[in-house]
């Protein structure tokens, strides 16, 4: 089931998600859900929050950056994308290592919005699987970044939030037209602050 996103000024996206246990009810639906909701977004990741759970729960299908244009070279960032689709249940980011580098940012409950933020290109993540195994393992590039994105997600965090004070209040006139629901997108969202029935 197609599942609304929340928009941005929801207060689900500004809360710390809370861990969940092998108990939890309707978890293989949900995570079911949340991959349809995503694909039908044209996202690479989705964050429990995002659909209003506030839980320690995302996914990720990082497939779309693997994809090559005829005639153009493979992006080096990208390598092993192509079957990068996971489930991540209650995972803790252990590390993040090298050199900050720069990229476009988009986010689902932030449409129409992409800016260049700053993150480590490794990082090493536990997290455990929806058969409740324990892993432990190391992304770089893009996979590290989207992991990093959704992470933040479960944190409370949003990528508007790792931006320059100036470049925030350049975006706030956006920010709160989305929050109003002032915003057209081909998915189905929850706006916090809607003005008028869509």
């Amino acid at each position: 089931m197609v599942l609304p996103i929340v928009a941005y000024g929801s207060p689900i996206l500004k809360k710390e998600a809370e861990e969940i246990d092998e108990h939890y009810e309707g978890l293989e639906q949900l995570v079911a859900d949340m991959f349809e909701t995503m694909y039908e977004a044209s996202g690479v990741g989705l964050a429990a929050p995002q659909i209003d759970r506030s839980i320690r729960v995302f996914i990720v299908d990082g497939s779309p950056f693997a994809e090559v244009e005829e005639g153009a070279e493979p992006d080096p960032m990208a390598a092993g994308l192509e079957n990068f689709k996971k489930v991540f249940i209650n995972p803790i980011i252990e590390e993040e290592s090298g050199e900050e580098w720069a990229f476009a940012e988009g986010c689902l409950s932030i449409p129409k919005i992409r800016e260049d933020v700053m993150r480590k290109p490794k990082i090493k993540i536990s997290y455990y699987d929806l058969e409740w195994n324990l892993h432990e393992e190391e992304y770089e590039g893009y996979a590290a970044r989207i992991i990093q994105h959704e992470y933040d997600h479960i944190e409370g965090i949003l990528f508007t939030d790792h931006l320059s004070p100036l470049k925030r209040r350049i975006l706030k006139k956006k920010l709160t037209n989305i929050s109003k629901g002032e915003v057209d997108v081909p998915y189905r969202m929850k706006f916090p602050n809607l003005q008028k029935k869509r």
